[in-house]
């Protein structure tokens, strides 16, 4: 051996060094020296005082024996012990400033580590670790308390990346990880405060008893925020995208985007709007923009993203509006947009729409080059302690996910918590990658200014009522450091409540509270749109030289690559589609997406499989057979837009807030959401009912997304046959979108195209088929995309139905089978027309079409059971279908059958009623 025999000479630091890589990451490691550290972390937990002897292996599978003298013994220890401090110290911190810490255990003691006091004074090269040098251990231990247990905690050991593991041991080791402001930083700092403090304290007084959600008990969040603009900005970002709930929010508003405070005001007066064309909401749910330059001459653009009373459905929006300004904006350089999450402790704590967002971290469809999630940690949610709000030791475990470090601050230590900003920019800036805050301070009142706390939290509220708050804190600081004079809080406070007070009596003189629209330049030249010009018809056919030039680049595969046959077939097949004048379902699509393209617009589509499709008929990602490489062939076009389509992980809920927020910022490209079947769309509930469908109504924010949504009855069972079409159907009103269920693929070409070429958006919900995507009477010819527009009404029955004693009304993949019945029975006495869009409903098409036939017998026929479907929608938009007849599915709680066969029979059934004219 031995390898190991010259542990007596005088490389105490390097072996020292070995040890404590072998703790980060010990497949690192040389294997010899692995094997012997593991051989001596077991000898260990037996060894007395003196030389300790390692058994280990070597590299050739043989038992060897080696003795470790006492000094090494000694100073592996106290690399151990350096070791605790890392990746434990953050659970002995000085972080809570209103609740005693519960006790851990093991503790951070050194009899734990097999050292004592008698140790204290002996010098050790393991200092060299945290860049002391050889030191005492009394230097040790010192240093490691002030970078790991004071008020900043921090988790990061679990970092795979030695590399990242060591940039974050430099930047914590620098100043012994405390703060080094210089004088101007430091007043800075207390101005901030004193706007959040004195801010909260005039509302309070001005406005009593009415919600406002305060900051108290977390100011330090307003000097963190300014400091981290002001930074980031310093270092290239330029623009910022900021979403949180509604705790601090006015007061973020205020102090940082610099809204003006007579508005707030005035949302507080509860004064009517400017506008009577939308309903508005509460002021603590409002987005805003703002240009401003720091104090450092940069210009950069501010967003705080609109959110309703669904805590955590913001932070998918963020991402989504953050990945949209970087494509547009610096698609060279993702870090120039910078998007920041705030958090409450019990919401990332307990709702699912966070692990969905942070697992979309590194995913190439949704990166966003790191974000900075800020925690504003009450330590209670509404009425809930924190002991019954989570399983886990802290709300921010969720960040173990990806990685990604923690900070935990202690919210009265200002410069603390500034400084643990500035290690989240630089980290998120280095690697980008996501980094997290904790930061702990308390809510000084209820969950709203109404409620009374000390009902639930009878103990922590005493401790709160005695508790300065932090701007106080601080100044006192300040004053013993000389920083400051006596009565330099009283000026900044009476400075800032004499402006607030200027303000409010301005506010007062004003009739109407002004909404500022969100975003307003990436919607400049965009027009608010009413219902009466939703249905104005839009030329949206194409010349047929374009489709010809679009069909020819995505029939043909890179000749230099091989793809199995079943690939190439399909995609050669397009042009014989094309050659014999008959277009399918998935044409209809790909001509649409790429005559938009050559039209200028992007394209980006994701979602559960939706690169080939669910039911394999897109085929929009070709994979060569050999390398798995992919080919996007619109990307081939001769055009200025481009085409992105990516498969989504398993969530819908976080998916569709991103490419909500996506679509919010980018009105030019084509934002389409599919489902993988359209009744997984439930999982997304929330940003439907919250942000589809009454966005614009609430926050004056336009939005094109396009949601497709598989719907039809083939038996498949409950979930798989309908999207719960009545769902979307009861969300519309007046002008907030438009739903359809198309049966030709020309009409959905047409339908895609016309979201695009108006000059307004509304989100689109189009009920997409199954079995029609190969069905051979679902065919379109070339002169149907050429010419016209999207038809809202199909009406194809000519002379021979001219008298026909019943006329149905129907919508999507039903007609065909109501057609083929009619076919097979040659019942020429029965008209059959199509409703292809379901909002806004088409009233005057239907109308026209009643008096064209004339009949008594007037059917709305639709497979969905009776309480389902469109039915109710009818009886809502349109008074006369009360005297129709109605056939379809009984009511029933499930939408279908999870027998094929009793599928089966139920649409028979409903096809002989529509058919039985006698009744």
């Amino acid at each position: 051996m031995d390898r190991f025999s010259f542990l007596n000479a005088a490389h105490t630091a390097y072996f020292a060094q070995l040890y404590d890589e072998y703790l980060i990451n010990p497949d690192q490691v040389e294997p010899s020296w692995r094997a012997f550290f593991q051989g001596f972390d077991f000898g260990m937990e037996s060894a007395g005082d003196g030389e300790t002897q390692v058994v280990y292996r070597d590299n050739a599978g043989d038992q060897q024996s080696v003795g470790v003298p006492d000094q090494m013994r000694k100073e592996f220890q106290v690399v151990q012990l350096i070791d605790g401090y890392r990746t434990r110290g953050h659970l002995f911190t000085q972080t809570n400033p209103v609740r005693k810490r519960r006790q851990y255990q093991p503790t951070l003691d050194l009899e734990n580590f097999g050292l004592s006091d008698a140790d204290l004074s002996t010098e050790f090269e393991s200092g060299e670790l945290v860049g002391l040098g050889k030191t005492s251990l009394k230097n040790i231990i010192s240093h490691l308390k002030q970078v790991y247990c004071e008020s900043i905690g921090v988790e990061y050991m679990y970092v795979r990346s030695p590399e990242q593991v060591k940039w974050i041991q430099s930047w914590l080791h620098r100043n012994n990880n405390h703060p080094d402001f210089n004088k101007d930083q430091k007043v800075q700092i207390l101005k901030k405060l004193n706007e959040a403090v004195s801010f909260e304290s005039f509302l309070h007084t001005k406005y009593v008893g009415q919600k406002r959600f305060s900051l108290e008990g977390n100011e330090s969040l307003i000097p963190a925020l300014d400091s981290l603009i002001e930074n980031a900005a310093d270092k290239g970002v330029d623009q910022f995208v900021l979403g949180m709930a509604h705790r601090g929010r006015l007061n973020v508003l205020t102090n940082i985007f610099g809204k003006p405070v007579k508005d707030i005001f005035s949302e507080f007066d509860g004064k009517d709007y400017e506008q009577d064309i939308f309903d508005g909401d509460v002021k603590y749910h409002l987005g805003y923009t703002s240009k401003r330059k720091t104090d450092n001459g940069n210009n950069i653009n501010i967003n705080i993203v609109p959110n309703p009373s669904h805590l955590e459905t913001v932070g998918a929006v963020v991402e989504g509006i953050t990945r949209a300004k970087q494509d547009m904006h610096t698609p060279d350089d993702a870090s120039k947009v910078l998007p920041i999450v705030l958090h409450g402790d019990a919401a990332i704590a307990g709702q699912g729409i966070v692990y969905e967002v942070i697992q979309m971290e590194q995913l190439e469809a949704y990166k966003t080059a790191g974000t900075i999630h800020l925690v504003v940690n009450n330590q209670v949610g509404f009425t809930t302690n924190y002991l019954d709000g989570r399983s886990s030791t802290y709300s921010t475990d969720i960040a173990k996910v990806t990685l990604s470090p923690v900070l935990h601050v202690n919210a009265d230590d200002a410069e603390a918590v500034v400084h643990a900003m500035n290690f989240a920019l630089d980290y998120r800036m280095e690697f980008g990658k996501d980094v997290f805050i904790d930061l702990l301070g308390y809510r000084k009142y209820g969950h709203n200014e109404g409620d009374e706390p000390r009902f639930t939290q009878p103990q922590l509220y005493k401790a709160i009522s005695k508790h300065k708050n932090s701007r106080d804190i601080y100044a006192d600081k300040l004053l013993k450091e000389n920083v400051i004079d006596k009565g330099k809080v009283k000026e900044l406070e009476k400075v800032y409540k004499d402006r607030l007070e200027d303000e409010l009596a301005t506010s007062r003189q004003m009739e109407n509270t002004i909404i500022t629209p969100f975003m307003q330049d990436e919607w400049d030249g965009y027009e608010t749109a009413t219902e009466d010009a939703m249905m104005k018809k839009v030329k949206t056919g194409v010349e047929k030289k374009k489709l010809q030039e679009i069909t020819k680049v995505i029939s043909q595969l890179p000749e230099d690559q091989n793809f199995i046959r079943k690939i190439k077939k399909i995609v050669e097949s397009r042009q014989q589609m094309f050659d014999d004048n008959k277009m399918d379902w998935a044409m209809g699509e790909h001509l649409a997406y790429g005559s938009l393209m050559q039209d200028g617009y992007n394209v980006r589509m994701s979602g559960q499989d939706v690169e080939r499709g669910t039911f394999s008929h897109r085929h929009a990602v070709v994979k060569s057979e050999n390398h798995e490489n992919e080919f996007i062939l619109h990307n081939h076009l001769d055009a200025d837009g481009k085409m992105e389509i990516y498969n989504s992980h398993l969530s819908e809920y976080a998916v569709v807030g991103f490419e909500y927020g996506y679509a919010m910022a980018q009105p030019e490209t084509l934002t389409i959401w599919e489902a993988q079947f359209g009744d997984f769309s439930n999982g997304a509930q929330i940003m439907i009912d919250q942000y589809i469908s009454a966005g614009e109504d609430k926050w004056k924010n336009q939005n094109g997304l396009v949601m497709l949504l598989p719907h039809g009855y083939e038996g498949q069972g409950a979930e798989h046959s309908s999207a719960r079409m009545e769902r979307y159907l009861q969300l519309c009103a007046r002008d907030n979108m438009f739903m359809a269920n198309c049966t030709t693929p020309a009409n959905m070409f047409h339908l895609l195209r016309r979201q695009m070429l108006v000059n307004y958006r509304k989100p689109l919900v189009v009920f997409t088929p199954k079995s029609l995507l190969r069905s051979p009477r679902a065919v379109s010819p070339i002169e149907e995309f050429t010419k016209g527009s999207f038809k809202e009404v199909i009406d194809v029955d000519g002379d021979a139905f001219a008298k026909a004693k019943t006329l149905v009304f129907t919508s999507g993949k039903f007609y065909y089978d109501l057609l083929e019945y009619r076919e097979e029975h040659d019942r020429n006495d029965v008209a059959l027309v199509r409703v292809e869009q379901l909002f806004p409903l088409p009233v005057a098409d239907i109308k026209k079409t009643i008096k064209k036939y004339g009949s008594k017998d007037i059917v709305w026929a639709q497979e969905e059971p009776r309480n389902m479907g469109a039915y109710a929608h009818l009886l809502l938009h349109m008074e006369e279908t009360r005297n129709w007849r109605v056939c379809s599915r009984n009511m029933y709680a499930a939408p279908a059958s999870g027998s094929a066969t009793r599928s089966k029979a139920r649409q028979a059934r409903i096809i002989e009623d529509v058919f039985n004219t006698n009744k």
